[in-house]
């Protein structure tokens, strides 16, 4: 084991905050110099571990996978930069990882909930309204203070994008997971679903394609973040394209939410809708693409500090999780340039370190 960790370039502690002298001793960070010599001495610029607000470590093309896969899925995304996920719904059960020193830290979900035949199968807890309320307990106490919503998708008879579940039910349900102390996300792309999100009190949108003017004053007042995953929302033309044939109207509205998906998340920026970076990996969108979706909200119009802080230091303080600060885990990675400056930099990292472990 490393006992200290000498840091000798310019600790960034925020968006806007540098500081200088900054040492692991015995895997917890410390701005004090240790009366021993380093074992080992890291230079360049500081930064926390990257946060990934929507991953899905555990989880397959169809559905759960063996421990193996999600050991190598967790690995990718670690050996990425990102050293803390927020689960967002996995069949596989993860419990595992959080005794792993080597893993990313990981915030659990449980599994998804979705309306009965109305999602990927094998993905989720299935059920009819009037067994949502009951579905959402068992997944808040199943999790670690989150419960993952499939709010919409598409529904065979329609032909289109539909919301899954009734406006009144769900209002019960998002209370139900607040009564045992879990917070309520949910995947939406319609644009409707999103206003029964914010009437029945959610928390945090996942996607938020559907996003509106209308939208805007609403999210900002009631303080919910969005997680774009601008990356998986990359796939919409194919998926309507394969879809085209049987569901034209479905196939024309998943290729309008995808060409205005840049501008949706620029607007919801400068309204000051709170924006994470999440990636969606674990389906069709591999691991550790954490700085791929950093890149992809800069593109989108954000700025790279700003897209920075989305999978950083504001992610980490909205999860409840530490920086760099005195006492905090040392869970830091070191970067060639000031990556607030340059994304880029963070495609070839330094270094990487873990609970004060130099893992790359």
């Amino acid at each position: 084991m490393t006992s200290i960790i000498e840091f000798t370039g310019t600790v960034l502690t925020g968006p806007d905050r540098e500081r200088h002298g900054l040492w692991s001793v015995g895997g917890v960070l410390t701005f004090q110099r240790p009366a021993s010599a380093p074992d080992l001495v890291l230079d360049g610029w500081v930064i926390p571990g990257l946060v990934d607000a929507h991953c899905h470590i555990g989880l397959g093309p169809e559905g759960d996978v063996p421990e193996q896969l999600a050991e190598e899925q967790a690995m990718a995304d670690r050996d990425a930069g990102t050293l803390l996920v927020r689960d967002a719904g996995a069949v596989h059960d993860t419990r595992w990882i959080q005794h792993r020193a080597d893993l990313p830290r990981i915030i659990r979900s449980g599994r998804h909930i979705a309306r009965t035949r109305r999602y990927l199968r094998g993905f989720a807890v299935e059920v009819e309204p009037e067994n949502l309320v009951e579905a959402v307990r068992k997944q808040a106490r199943a999790g670690d203070g989150w419960v993952k919503l499939v709010g919409d998708w598409i529904d065979r008879d329609a032909g289109d994008l539909a919301a899954s579940f009734p406006a009144g039910v769900l209002k019960q349900a998002i209370g139900a997971a607040h009564d045992e102390g879990a917070r309520v996300t949910a995947h939406c792309f319609a644009e409707d679903t999103l206003d029964d999100m914010l009437d029945a009190g959610i928390d945090c949108i996942e996607h938020a394609t559907g996003l509106l003017p209308r939208h805007l004053a609403r999210f900002v007042e009631q303080g919910v973040p969005i997680v774009p995953t601008l990356i998986n929302i990359a796939t919409f033309p194919g998926i309507a394209a394969q879809a085209e044939a049987k569901f034209p109207r479905y196939a024309a509205h998943m290729r309008s939410l995808w060409e205005r998906r840049a501008e949706r998340v620029l607007a919801a920026f400068e309204a000051g809708v709170t924006i994470y970076a999440g990636t969606d990996a674990g389906s069709v969108i591999r691991h550790g693409r954490i700085v791929d979706e950093l890149q992809a909200l800069h593109a989108a119009g954000l700025p790279a500090k700003a897209a920075l802080d989305a999978g950083s230091w504001a992610a980490r303080a909205w999860l409840g999780a530490a920086g760099i600060t005195d006492g905090a885990s040392a869970d830091a990675l070191v970067c060639a340039e000031d990556p607030r400056r340059n994304l880029a930099t963070l495609q070839e990292l330094r270094h990487i370190v873990l609970r004060g472990e130099l893992v790359r």
